[in-house]
């Protein structure tokens, strides 16, 4: 089976590199000291930049594109049906909670952009890490009933997709009566589901529904176990998928010092506290705390835990030359990686760089 490898779409625009705070490609900003200019294109708005990334990346060799979802970002939803037209065959992973939005809906708006696209659709369905971001969407339910409210909410989804007008539901937070979809829209084929979480919740609901559970990068270890308790919640054999920043260049030497300035330029804040995250918990564990030794932070040969000093996000990520980032990714496929969410900043340059240096060294990615 091949390794679809994706790529994050930035959706909240660009920094010209990790190394500097100020984001200002995709409109947010305009060009100057230590920044990038809106595009290399003379692209101007969010929406530009993320056609522009979704076209270079496509170029590049990645089968799609992660469409994240926070309160700074336009709608994926929206920006997939916009963004298709810039791409031939380019899947849209689309993030978002369920819990803002009713399974009815979710089917009948997932069927038709499954038909104007030609099937392109994959779903990143994530139950929200709690804290002031919950609280943007105004959800205050708790941490293991938001993972009960996704498990159901994909229930209903399905049996109305597939229920020709007669499915009924009668559920904690969901009733549903005489569901369906028009014959049209319930033949085009349900979107691949990503699914996410790391708490026991998290787990007991993508062993039900997940194609593919998606993890943040940990130790390759602590990865091993989170699958071995996936597959024990499984009904089928499940796929793994794993998302990972990745910075890589020509030398070792190099890399690391991309990370030395990044954390001389003030990259050592430990981030965003709130929240309930099992995840960002998990990550922040791993690494023993805070650190002044920016290299005490590798975990691993080329396994780094800072990444989210210098940027929101996941904790883990790559670094190293371009044969030692693609050999750590072939560990991973060997450990049962089925798909990778590969990042970098900027978005655009590096897509670019891991698809014509990294890609083709992969020797456990097959076509």
């Amino acid at each position: 089976m091949p390794t679809d490898i994706y790529w994050r779409i930035a959706m909240e625009g660009d920094a010209a590199a990790l190394r500097h705070s100020r984001i200002t490609r995709g409109g947010f900003g305009p060009a100057g000291p230590d920044t990038i200019a809106p595009g290399p294109a003379g692209t101007s708005t969010p929406l530009d930049y993320m056609a522009e990334v979704a076209r270079a990346t496509e170029a590049s060799g990645f089968v799609g594109g992660l469409l994240p979802s926070f309160p700074s970002t336009d709608d994926p939803w929206g920006a997939a049906a916009s963004l298709a037209a810039e791409t031939s065959s380019y899947r849209f992973m689309i993030a978002f909670q369920p819990g803002f939005l009713h399974p009815v809906q979710a089917a009948r708006m997932s069927a038709t952009l499954q038909l104007a696209t030609g099937g392109r659709v994959v779903y990143n369905i994530i139950s929200g890490g709690g804290g002031p971001q919950q609280l943007w969407w105004g959800d205050k339910v708790a941490h293991d009933d938001r993972y009960a409210r996704t498990s159901e909410f994909l229930d209903v989804l399905k049996g109305v997709w597939r229920g020709q007008g007669r499915y009924r539901h009668q559920g904690r937070f969901y009733q549903v009566e005489d569901g369906g979809l028009p014959g049209y829209l319930a033949a085009q084929p349900f979107p691949e589901i990503f699914f996410s979480g790391s708490s026991p919740a998290a787990i007991d609901a993508a062993g039900r529904h997940a194609d593919y559970y998606l993890s943040w990068l940990e130790p390759f270890d602590a990865l091993a176990a989170k699958f071995a308790a996936v597959r024990e919640h499984s009904a089928t054999p499940p796929k793994f998928a794993v998302r990972v920043d990745v910075l890589a260049r020509e030398t070792e030497e190099e890399a690391w010092d991309e990370i030395r300035q990044g954390w001389a330029a003030g990259g050592r804040r430990e981030g965003d506290a709130g929240g309930d995250s099992v995840g960002v918990q998990r990550g922040r564990g791993f690494t023993g705390g805070a650190t002044d030794d920016y290299r005490s932070l590798e975990i691993a040969p080329n396994v780094w835990g800072g990444f989210a000093r210098l940027r929101p996000g996941p904790p883990f990520g790559l670094v190293g030359d371009y044969h030692q980032v693609a050999g750590r990714l072939d560990e991973l496929i060997n450990l049962g990686v089925d798909s990778f969410i590969l990042a970098g900043v900027p978005h655009l340059e590096e897509a670019r760089r891991i698809g014509t240096h990294v890609l083709p060294l992969l020797k456990g990615r097959t076509t």
